[in-house]
Parts: C-alpha cells; sequence; structure tokens
C-alpha cells in the first residue's frame, strides 16, 4: 500500500489549520513534519511546540523529520508533544544505533533518514532498529525543489536490504515528487511518498491523491 505523508513545509502557514482539514478530507493517514535547526541544514522550521499544536489539532500519524545536528536533545520533547514516528539522520555526528534505541524506548516509531550524498550500505546494519527508512531526493532544508533523478538508484538497493531483513519497514521518498516522476518513485520500491507542494499547490488536490494512490494499481498490473 502507497502512504501520502503530505509535508506542512509545503502548506500556506497562514491557513495551517485549513491545510491539515484539507488532508483530512482526502482521506490521508499521514501529515510529515519538517524540523530544522539552521546548522545541520541550511533553514530553520518549526520545533515541539509546532508539532503540540498540530497534534492538538488531528489525529493524523504525525511523521515527525528531525533535520537537527543534535536530536537527542530534543526527542523526549517531540515524543511529548505527540509525534508518532521520529526519524534521525544517519549522518549526524552521534550513536545513531543508542540514538534509535532511545527513541523506541519512547514508545515512538523510529526512522532514519539517508542525505543525496549516502549510500544505502551505510545504514545496513541499523536496519533492524528501524521502522522507516526516508530517502532525501533533494539536499535537505528547502521544499520546492527538483528530484535528483540519481537519488532513485539507492530505492531498490533498500528495497532488497528491506525486504532480505525480513522486517516490515517504511520504505519513503522526500523531495521533488510530482506526478511526472511519481510513478518512477514507486516502481524503484518506495511506499511513503511526502509531497509538499506537489499537494498543497496542486489545481485539484484530491485528483493528485487519486493518480498517487493509483501507482499501486498499476505497480501491481505491470507484475
Amino acid at each position: 500500500m502507497i502512504h501520502i505523508s503530505p509535508s506542512v513545509l509545503g502548506a500556506d502557514l497562514m491557513r495551517l489549520g485549513e491545510e491539515i482539514e484539507l488532508v483530512e478530507r482526502l482521506g490521508l493517514a499521514w501529515l510529515h513534519i519538517d524540523n530544522m535547526d539552521g546548522h545541520f541544514v541550511p533553514n530553520i522550521s518549526f520545533g515541539p511546540d509546532a508539532v503540540a499544536a498540530i497534534r492538538r489539532k488531528t489525529k493524523l500519524f504525525l511523521d515527525v523529520h528531525l533535520m537537527l545536528s543534535d536530536p537527542r536533545r530534543y526527542i523526549a520533547e517531540y515524543a511529548r508533544a505527540g509525534a508518532d514516528l521520529i526519524t534521525v539522520h544517519a549522518e549526524i555526528e552521534d550513536d545513531v544505533e543508542d540514538l534509535l534505541r532511545e527513541i523506541a524506548a519512547l514508545g515512538v516509531k523510529t526512522g532514519l533518514s539517508i542525505k543525496p550524498g549516502t549510500p544505502p550500505e551505510a545504514i545496513g546494519r541499523l536496519l533492524p532498529l528501524c521502522d522507516l527508512v526516508l530517502v532525501m531526493t533533494v539536499e535537505p532544508g528547502f521544499g520546492g525543489q527538483s528530484l535528483r533523478e540519481d537519488c532513485l538508484q539507492k530505492l531498490p538497493v533498500l528495497r532488497r536490504m528491506i525486504d532480505a531483513s525480513g522486517r516490515d519497514i517504511f520504505l519513503e521518498v522526500d523531495g521533488g515528487i510530482k506526478m511526472d516522476n511519481a510513478h518512477r518513485v514507486v516502481e524503484a520500491g518506495a511506499n511513503v511518498l511526502v509531497t509538499g507542494t506537489g499537494l498543497f499547490h496542486a489545481a485539484d488536490p484530491a485528483a493528485f491523491v487519486a493518480a498517487l494512490h493509483g501507482l499501486q494499481e498499476d505497480k501491481r498490473c505491470a507484475r
């Protein structure tokens, strides 16, 4: 099953409550929240208080992506704020294995992300600790970028690694997903699509969502 995780970064923040209601009306279950510190990535966005405010508004599955140099300082706050899943980056200067265990101990699902320059093999040993792997198909920090085609080559590799692990791990992709490339992302093995401007700026968001969901059926028919 394909899950769509609309990114708050692509929403109209002056109308965020209405944008969240739109996601719910579209029948979606996930919401992606990017949290940036201006150090790990060159931008600043949101924080635990924003996650808590969103949690008060909705029962959506909150897919919280921490683009922070030192996420360990904040993971308990994000868990208390209502995050359902917390994703950290493989590239941080910390004991990522221990950090994933700490997230799980908080009763939150664990995610691990890799930037465009990080090979899939770098996280192989950590898969037993992951509920989700996130592949960035842009350099993280800003919404509205174009998908890097070279990053798609990682997806079949990760799909094989996940299947070999015997665990039910989500494979998520974030960065520049639009209707003209989403089919390649799904064909390569992803089952969670993060889309911000692609959905919130769509002329017909319902048609956009229906088209993305239709990719799963297209994939079945191609087998």
